[in-house]
């Protein structure tokens, strides 16, 4: 019998990326399509479903960008296929997305990476400056985290990571 794959949408940063290949993605949190975000939101298909933990995971990577103030200030989302034996629950609160990682997520897991374009990074920099004052309610500072979530993700093939590294340093 094999282990059922699950797509998990890590948050990083662009140095994160730099040690993917040699050492895998080392984080203790990622997000997922959960029985608790099924349930809280009972009315969405399984693309909805996925493009919030999705969603969540870039906002996650603002608190890094926060806590690496030498990252450049682009938002990174590592999609990768685990083993559901890989992942442990998170907070099982009603909505939540959140999966805990065993181990870092291995090259060759990784489905797609997910990077700010240029044109993202002052409002992701004006964002991940304010993001804990936004989770804390902070009206102001959430409509400047709000300016940056109106940027996509720019989409890269994982064969593409030197190509991306070097356009984001």
């Amino acid at each position: 019998m094999t282990d059922e794959l699950v797509r998990v949408y890590v948050p990083a940063t662009v140095p994160m990326l730099a040690r993917l290949r040699a050492e895998g993605l080392a984080a203790d949190q990622a997000h997922a399509v959960t029985p608790a975000l099924r349930e809280w939101y009972a009315e969405g298909d399984e693309e909805e479903l996925e493009y919030v933990a999705f969603t969540r995971a870039a906002q996650q990577a603002l608190q890094l960008l926060r806590a690496d103030p030498t990252a450049p200030r682009r938002r990174v989302v590592v999609s990768a296929d685990l083993p559901a034996s890989a992942l442990g629950r998170g907070d099982g609160e009603l909505g939540s997305s959140t999966v805990t990682l065993a181990e870092a997520v291995p090259m060759g897991a990784v489905a797609a990476l997910h990077v700010d374009g240029a044109d993202a990074v002052a409002e992701v920099a004006a964002a991940a400056e304010v993001v804990a004052e936004a989770a804390a309610g902070d009206p102001d500072a959430q409509f400047t985290v709000d300016g940056a979530e109106d940027h996509e993700l720019e989409w890269y093939d994982v064969t593409e990571l030197d190509l991306l590294l070097h356009a984001a340093s």
